[in-house]
């Protein structure tokens, strides 16, 4: 338990998520660490590398001293630059190394969690994120570890944890971000309203109003003339918003009511992670 109750809901859902991790990969033979993912040129090793890296970082470790191959598709700038390296590094350990760093990278990052006494309120600065709140860093922290989290389940057919409390801070991560997406992005019309209804492990309604300003905003009350209503499950959502994804490929479980030009313009910018 912190000292600070404002970064507890964080915490737990970082725990459960680096733990279910944790036992996710634990059992996996050589091979299975291999298994391709939905992130690009990334299989399970890597994510997991990905996931040791961030927390490493955050515990304040010095970044490995490592040159990038070439021939790497999928590394296209210097965000994704940034973030191989923890990856690439470790791209030769075995499972029983990569299972032991894991352990004990979450023993040292529950502990300094657990010990910390400083501000949580104070300035933190993130290479990919720039500025912040240690608060708002922490959730950052805790929704990137469920996302991946649920990026290993797919590959080895394990679902899980989709109503966790991960998925909810998720959840309303994602959704923060929804009103750029209709009002800007998409250019959603002055005056009008959007609408996402989600079904399966964490079902909501969700109304995106654009208004005269051209502004966006989410609110929970539900639309009587919204320009479009996109129907969908929760983890098509996911996928989709964390770019998981191509719209067309899972056209079959998107369903479209109203303006199909501005839907399509929607799902297009939908994805909202680096």
């Amino acid at each position: 338990m912190t000292e600070h109750p404002s970064l507890q809901p964080s915490i737990e859902a970082w725990t459960q998520s680096i733990e279910a991790i944790s036992e996710l990969v634990s059992p996996l033979v050589e091979g299975e660490w291999n298994r391709p993912t939905d992130c690009p040129g990334w299989s399970v090793r890597d994510l997991v590398s990905h996931v040791i890296g961030g927390e490493c970082e955050a515990l304040g470790d010095p970044r490995p001293i490592h040159t990038l191959p070439r021939d790497l598709y999928h590394v296209t700038d210097e965000t994704s630059r940034y973030m191989e390296v923890q990856v690439d590094v470790r791209r030769h350990h075995t499972a029983p190394e990569m299972t032991s760093e894991l352990e004990y990278t979450i023993i040292r990052r529950s502990r300094q969690l657990r010990n910390d006494k400083r501000d949580p309120e104070r300035t933190v600065s993130n290479p990919v994120f720039g500025q912040m709140s240690a608060t708002d860093f922490m959730r950052l922290r805790a929704f990137d570890v469920w996302v991946h989290e649920q990026d290993i389940r797919r590959a080895l057919g394990k679902p899980g944890n989709l109503d966790s409390p991960g998925a909810q801070l998720a959840r309303d991560i994602l959704l923060s971000r929804l009103p750029k997406v209709v009002a800007k992005d998409a250019g959603a019309p002055k005056k009008s309203a959007v609408v996402f209804d989600v079904s399966g492990p964490l079902e909501f309604l969700r109304t995106v109003r654009v208004d005269e300003e051209g502004r966006g905003s989410v609110s929970k009350s539900p639309s009587l003339g919204p320009v479009v209503t996109l129907t969908l499950d929760w983890e098509t959502y996911v996928r989709l918003a964390c770019g998981r994804v191509r719209p067309r490929k899972v056209a079959d479980r998107v369903k479209i009511e109203g303006d199909a030009e501005l839907a399509g313009r929607i799902l297009g910018n939908f994805a909202v992670t680096p």
